[in-house]
């Protein structure tokens, strides 16, 4: 099934517009979740909205929005209201202007979205954007509206289509200053820069996000898989230190000899990896070895028990029946 799109409007340039849709460029599903339940009974923990005064539980019709300006006090915001302040964005991502990209501070960076024409007509006009985007190597600089909040939006081009990553206002990030005024100002030797270089070209290579591997979601699924089959769970030992060295001098050429000694080994597990056939998805949650509750979990986990069951009553059929032992005498 496809994702279902955040947001549809129109893209504008001066005069130019064509409808579009926006959809999330990433996704949390495939990772494994966990909901809260209650320990004596197994049963799923369930939050109500209740009154902070009465304990009452309060309906949705009758929860409105309200600004908190001291301590019992609140002004109370209606839905209408809100709408009637809504901008022409919450319809329309107006391209503002055209940006270097690397004039944009990664600090300002949100999340990224996919924007795409939004039926069969538009298509043209999407291009003639896309295309003047690409062609003066920039980036666009927009408004949009989600979730009734306007944020604005940066547009470049991505393949065919165009990516649009949400960008913070300046009010949100925090400056460096506070944090970096007490760094110390050291003076570091050649030697130990010719070091610490050798050590980064040794850890140098390409970007290939495909052979990330997620080693608490593969935890997870292996702690998961254990429970469900009754396997023993272990402790997992303490890591171990890599030893007091306190010259800074000698850490750098321990480091060195250390990754003289691991890169064989690094070296085949990076060219297998590369021989694999790349996955189209991330191995998660949907992946496990053993059912998990979900869609179709508990379908699939009958269909196990079922099977299950039918192996052992088969097993006792084979088995021939015995007296039970006799206990015996102490002594």
């Amino acid at each position: 099934m496809a994702p279902r799109a955040n947001w549809k409007g129109f893209l504008r340039l001066s005069l130019v517009t064509c409808p579009v849709a926006l959809y999330p460029a990433t996704s949390d599903t495939e990772k494994v979740s966990f909901n809260q339940i209650n320990r004596k009974t197994g049963h799923r923990i369930k939050y109500l909205k209740v009154d902070a005064e009465t304990g009452d539980e309060v309906t949705s019709e009758d929860i409105v929005k309200g600004y908190k300006v001291d301590t019992d006090t609140y002004i109370e915001v209606t839905k209408d209201e809100l709408d009637d302040i809504a901008l022409d964005s919450t319809h329309t991502i107006d391209i503002d202007e055209f940006v270097p990209k690397a004039d944009i501070d990664n600090r300002y960076l949100i999340r990224p979205y996919y924007l795409v024409p939004d039926g069969k007509v538009g298509h043209d006009a999407y291009a003639v954007i896309r295309e003047t985007i690409r062609s003066m190597d920039k980036v666009a600089i927009g408004r949009v509206v989600l979730t009734n909040r306007e944020h604005i939006i940066a547009l470049e081009p991505l393949e065919s289509g165009l990516m649009g990553t949400l960008l913070r206002y300046p009010y949100e990030v925090r400056s460096e200053t506070e944090y970096f005024d007490e760094i110390q100002d050291v003076k570091l030797t050649r030697d130990m820069l010719d070091l610490a270089k050798h050590i980064v070209e040794k850890k140098s290579g390409a970007f290939e996000p495909e052979l990330f591997e997620d080693h608490y979601e593969t935890a997870l699924i292996d702690l998961i898989n254990k429970k469900r089959s009754g396997a023993p769970i272990t402790a997992k030992a303490a890591p171990k230190s890599g030893g007091n060295i306190i010259n800074l001098m000698d850490a750098l050429k321990k480091s060195i000899a250390n990754e003289k000694d691991a890169a064989p080994a690094a070296k085949v597990a990076n060219e297998t990896a590369k021989a694999k056939k790349p996955k189209k998805r991330v191995a998660g949650q949907r992946e496990m070895l053993l059912p998990i509750a979900g869609k179709g979990g508990k379908d699939a986990a009958a269909k196990t028990a079922t099977r299950e069951a039918t192996r052992e009553t088969s097993k006792k059929a084979d088995k021939p029946v015995r007296a039970p032992a006799r206990a015996k005498k102490a002594g």
